[in-house]
């Protein structure tokens, strides 16, 4: 009668704590996902930003050699200046 009072009690707190662990690792599972996709998101955001900053930086400096504030020269000299870096 003993023994089937103690696996009474222990098999369902046995598997209560198999439930609680089995949520613990698939929460941290899912977080870690989540947090995959979001650096994948911010890396993507992170590039488009670099390529139109570099498009709008060359478009003022061709706008500022179009209204003679810059020599041919000078504006070569910067656009090189801002592709090599």
């Amino acid at each position: 009668m003993e023994k089937l009072i103690f696996f009474g009690l222990v098999i369902p707190i046995l598997f209560f704590v198999l439930y609680l662990g089995s949520r613990a690792i698939m929460s941290g599972v899912s977080a870690k996902q989540a947090n995959k996709d979001e650096n994948e998101i911010d890396e993507n955001n992170e590039e488009s930003n670099t390529d139109k900053s570099l498009s709008n930086e060359l478009e003022k400096l061709n706008e500022l050699r179009e209204s003679g504030v810059l020599t041919q020269e000078e504006f070569e000299k910067a656009k090189n200046k801002l592709l090599n870096n």
